[in-house]
C-alpha cells in the first residue's frame, strides 16, 4: 500500500509541473472543450467571431500507403477550414518539413473519391513552440507560398503559423503564451485556461484522471524499450520482465507479437 501511495504522490507531484507547453497535458485540457479552442483560436488568428464545429484532441489520420500522423489538437470551423495546433517544446519538433508532412495529411484526408479539387478546404498548420524557433524575435510569424518573379502570394490556402511562446508581451498573444509556460493557475491570464488547468491539478476527480493517463504513457514506453530489447536479443523475456516490472505474459505477447 505505502509503495502504491508513494507512485501516486510522484506521478501528482510531475502533474504540478505540468505546463500547456507539455503536449500531452494540454491535449487533456483542451480535449472536448471547444470555448477553450475557441478561445486560441480567436487569438492567433486574430478572428473574435471564429465558431468551432468539430474538435480532436490526440487526432490520428491513418495514411494507408504512408506514415500516418497524431494532431495535438484538430479542428473545423463552420467555414469548413482545418486547423492542426501542435505543441513543441522541442526546436526539432517543429521543422519546416514536420509542418508540410501535416498539412499534406490533412489535404490528403479531405476530399473524398470523385470530389473536386477545388473542394479542397483552407488549412492551418499551427505550431506554439517553447522557443523562438524562427529567430526573428516576433511573436508570431505567418508561412506562406509566393511567386518569387511576381512578388505576390501563391493563393493555394494551406498556411503555416508559427507562435513564439517565449515572447509574452501586454498583447492577448502575449498574455496567452504567458498561460501556456504556467505551472500555478492562480498566476494565469484567461478564466477559461485556469479553471481547466486548476481542474486537472487540484480537483481530485481530474488529478485521477491525469494520473491514469500518466501511468499508461509509462507503460507505453516500457513496452517499446522491453520489444527493442527483444529485438536486440540480448536479455531473456524473464530478465526484460523483472527490469522494467512488467508482468512476464506481458512481454511474451510482445515477443508473440514481434514473431508474426
Amino acid at each position: 500500500m505505502d509503495k502504491m501511495n508513494n507512485k501516486r504522490e510522484e506521478l501528482i507531484e510531475k502533474i504540478r509541473e505540468f505546463r500547456l507547453l507539455d503536449d500531452d497535458f494540454m491535449s487533456k485540457v483542451f480535449e472536448d472543450d471547444y470555448e477553450c479552442i475557441e478561445l486560441l483560436l480567436h487569438i492567433i488568428m486574430g478572428k473574435s467571431d471564429l465558431k468551432v464545429k468539430e474538435a480532436h484532441a490526440q487526432y490520428s489520420i491513418k495514411n494507408l500507403v504512408g506514415r500516418s500522423v497524431r494532431l495535438d489538437i484538430y479542428a473545423v470551423d463552420m467555414l469548413g477550414k482545418k486547423y492542426n495546433i501542435e505543441v513543441q517544446r522541442a526546436d526539432k519538433g517543429a521543422g519546416a518539413k514536420r509542418a508540410r508532412y501535416n498539412s499534406s495529411v490533412i489535404d490528403t484526408n479531405s476530399l473524398l473519391p470523385g470530389s473536386d479539387i477545388n473542394d479542397l478546404p483552407e488549412t492551418y498548420v499551427i505550431f506554439i513552440t517553447e522557443n523562438d524557433v524562427m529567430g526573428g524575435n516576433e511573436p508570431i510569424y505567418h508561412v506562406d507560398r509566393v511567386v518569387k518573379e511576381a512578388g505576390k502570394t501563391f493563393d493555394d490556402e494551406a498556411h503555416i503559423i508559427y507562435v513564439n511562446g517565449a515572447y509574452q508581451d501586454c498583447t492577448p498573444l502575449g498574455w496567452l503564451m504567458h498561460d501556456f509556460s504556467c505551472k500555478n493557475p492562480s498566476d494565469m491570464h484567461y478564466k477559461i485556461l485556469a479553471d481547466k488547468t486548476r481542474y486537472f491539478k487540484e480537483d481530485e476527480k481530474g488529478v485521477a484522471a491525469m494520473c491514469k493517463i500518466m501511468e499508461e504513457l509509462i507503460d507505453g514506453e516500457k513496452k517499446e524499450i522491453a520489444l527493442k530489447m527483444l529485438e536486440d536479443g540480448k536479455l531473456q523475456k524473464e530478465e526484460i520482465a523483472k527490469y522494467f516490472g512488467l508482468p512476464l505474459e506481458q512481454v511474451e505477447e510482445l515477443a508473440n507479437c514481434h514473431a508474426r
